[in-house]
């Protein structure tokens, strides 16, 4: 009970609590509908391609601005969005092997531009490798502020735009049909996630932010067969990892926050697999034993019946 009376003491420590709570948050919400989608390996492929757009930003401007780092991967996210579109449209080329080859050669690229940073001996470089696995301890309250943006601004556009979404994800030949613009919203949505992503680069990582996006929304997926309720669920399974994780850390000598926050989404997903209704495990464990049951009870009968005749 102390530990989290300290956590919440600190004022540093409760801006992070409630920059990855909102991270999650946010994250875990527009995570559906690319999970629903069938694009998880997307959320991967665009946290990759974003690195390469905050080197850019970066070298550009000369500061470490969020924001900035914003329109620099939001700009990356785009144009790997387009050539994965590009690809799949015009070639033969599957969209996962499509997704793979933009994400490698987005994120080699960034490392190289990350390299050339590291050796160009400016003074205001240190730390911008902590980008690539992330690092919550250098967030301060104008962070909070703008995470706290873009997660009202993820939750407003899919609260707007949930009939739209959700008809795309699961028909959108049907959504065609009724004249929606499926290109647009597809594209809408991609943009989301790269704003998720770039949200989230600070405190996770290019390389884990992705398992923060699709996690909470599979874990979520166990427990309902709504789609407004799993969004639900996604954002609060999202917003409990960045809770717990920050905690732990917190309690802990020199733990990552980010790492800690997808390791507890993961033990949600886990707890999910194994104990959510009809979908469980122990769930289907035990409808099969109750069928097994059910059968040797009413076998005998059948026997007789048999037998009778």
């Amino acid at each position: 009970m102390n530990s989290w009376l300290n956590m919440f003491a600190d004022p540093n420590t409760t801006w992070i609590l409630l920059g990855c709570m909102l991270l999650g948050l946010g994250s875990g919400i527009i995570g559906s509908f690319a999970y629903l989608r069938k694009q998880s390996l997307m959320g991967d492929a665009l946290a990759h391609a974003a690195l390469p757009g905050v080197c850019i930003a970066f070298m550009l401007t000369g500061s470490k601005s969020i924001f900035g780092f914003l329109i620099g991967a939001a700009v990356a996210g785009v144009v790997a969005t387009l050539a994965i579109g590009f690809m799949t449209r015009y070639t033969r080329i599957k969209q996962d092997s499509a997704i793979a080859a933009v994400l490698s050669v987005f994120f080699g690229f960034g490392i190289m531009l990350l390299t050339e940073i590291q050796h160009s001996g400016s003074g205001n470089q240190s730390g911008l490798d902590k980008f690539l696995f992330g690092q919550a301890a250098t967030m301060v309250l104008s962070d909070v502020y703008t995470m706290t943006i873009i997660s009202v601004l993820l939750i407003g556009m899919c609260t707007l735009l949930f009939k739209e979404f959700k008809l795309i994800s699961f028909d959108p030949g049907f959504a065609r049909g009724l004249g929606l613009p499926v290109g647009l919203l597809d594209q809408a949505i991609m943009v989301m996630i790269v704003v998720a992503v770039v949200a989230g680069i600070q405190a996770v990582g290019v390389v884990l932010m992705a398992a923060l996006l699709i996690t909470p929304a599979v874990s979520a997926r166990y427990w309902t067969e709504k789609l407004g309720v799993m969004m639900c669920l996604a954002g609060v399974f999202g917003a409990v990892s960045g809770l717990v994780g920050t905690w732990i850390s917190t309690a802990g000598a020199n733990l990552p926050t980010g790492p800690l926050s997808v390791l507890c989404a993961t033990g949600l997903f886990i707890v999910s697999v194994v104990f959510a209704p009809r979908r469980g495990m122990l769930s289907k464990l035990l409808t099969r034993l109750a069928v097994k049951r059910r059968m040797m009870i009413e076998s005998p009968i059948t026997v007789r019946e048999g037998e009778s005749a």
